[in-house]
C-alpha cells in the first residue's frame, strides 16, 4: 500500500485513523468542506507527517482514501479525483442528521452501495464505521497481541478488501472479511457487531442520550477477537437501515 493515506472528513474518526496512521510510520494528507486553512491547529499537533488539502488533494494523495463525513454529503465527493483509488468508507446513516434516503429506507441498497454508485471508478470498501473514535483510538494493539481487537470489512473488490487488511493491521487490527456491500449492513447502526461490543460493560439503560454519549467516549474498552466479530456478525438479522446519533436532536 502507499506510504501516504488521504482523508476526507476530518472530525473525530478522520482525526483518529489520522493519529493511528501516524504512529504507523504513514504520512497523511487531511481536508474538510472548510478549507485546509481550518486544519492548521490540528495539523501542527499531529506534527511533520501531516498536511492539509482539499478533498481533491486528499483524494490523490495515495492510492487509499479514508472518507469520514455526514452520509449526506457523499455527492460532494470528488469522483474523478477519487478514479482508481481504494475509498474505504466510515460512514454510516443517521436519519436525523442525514435526512431520509428513500433506496436506504427501503434496503434496496447499503449506504456503501450508494456511496459506491456514486464513485463508480472506485473501489469502495466499508469499514472504521463499526466503532467509535474513542475505542477506535484506545484499543490499537500490535500484531499478535493476546488482547488485539478486529473490525468488519465489506467490499466488492477482493484485491481492495486485502489492501484494507493491510492498512488496518498497520493502525493496529485484524480485518474480518463479511463479504460485498451488499452485505455491509451487517456492521451498520442497530447491528450487534455495531459499537457495543468494543465497550466494558452494559450501557446505561434508560439514560439520557448526552449521558450514553459521556459513557462510550469514558469507557474503557474491551477487545473484540476476529472470531467474535465473525460470530456477531452472523448473528445479524436486517431491520430498518439507519441509526440514532447521540448529541444531534431527533
Amino acid at each position: 500500500m502507499s506510504t501516504t493515506l488521504g482523508l476526507i472528513g476530518s472530525g473525530m474518526i478522520g482525526t483518529t485513523v489520522a493519529r493511528l496512521a501516524i504512529a504507523a510510520g504513514l504520512d497523511v494528507v487531511l481536508s474538510n468542506s472548510r478549507g485546509p486553512e481550518t486544519l492548521a491547529d490540528l495539523v501542527a499537533d499531529l506534527g511533520d507527517h501531516a498536511r492539509a488539502g482539499t478533498p481533491a488533494d486528499a483524494a490523490r494523495a495515495g492510492d487509499l482514501v479514508v472518507v469520514a463525513i455526514p452520509l449526506h454529503g457523499y455527492r460532494s465527493l470528488p469522483a474523478e479525483a477519487l478514479a482508481g483509488r481504494i475509498v474505504v468508507d466510515a460512514m454510516n446513516y443517521y436519519p436525523q442528521r442525514d435526512g431520509r434516503i428513500a433506496e436506504l429506507d427501503s434496503n434496496e441498497l447499503t449506504s456503501s452501495q450508494l456511496v459506491q454508485r456514486h464513485l463508480a471508478g472506485s473501489a469502495v470498501v466499508k469499514a472504521f464505521n463499526s466503532i467509535v473514535y474513542a475505542s477506535l483510538g484506545s484499543r490499537a494493539r500490535p500484531a499478535g497481541a493476546p488482547d488485539r481487537s478486529a473490525l468488519p470489512i465489506a467490499g466488492d473488490d477482493d484485491a481492495a478488501k486485502k489492501e484494507v487488511s493491510v492498512l488496518l493491521d498497520k493502525l493496529g487490527y485484524d480485518a474480518v472479511d463479511i463479504g460485498g456491500l451488499a452485505d455491509s449492513w451487517r456492521s451498520e447502526p442497530n447491528s450487534p457487531v455495531y459499537v457495543e461490543p468494543y465497550f466494558a460493560g452494559q450501557r446505561p439503560q434508560d439514560a439520557e442520550p448526552e449521558e450514553v454519549y459521556r459513557w462510550f467516549v469514558n469507557n474503557p474498552g474491551a477487545a473484540v477477537p476476529a472470531d467474535e466479530i465473525r460470530r456477531l456478525v452472523d448473528s445479524a438479522v436486517r431491520g430498518a437501515a439507519g441509526g440514532y446519533l447521540p448529541g444531534l436532536d431527533s
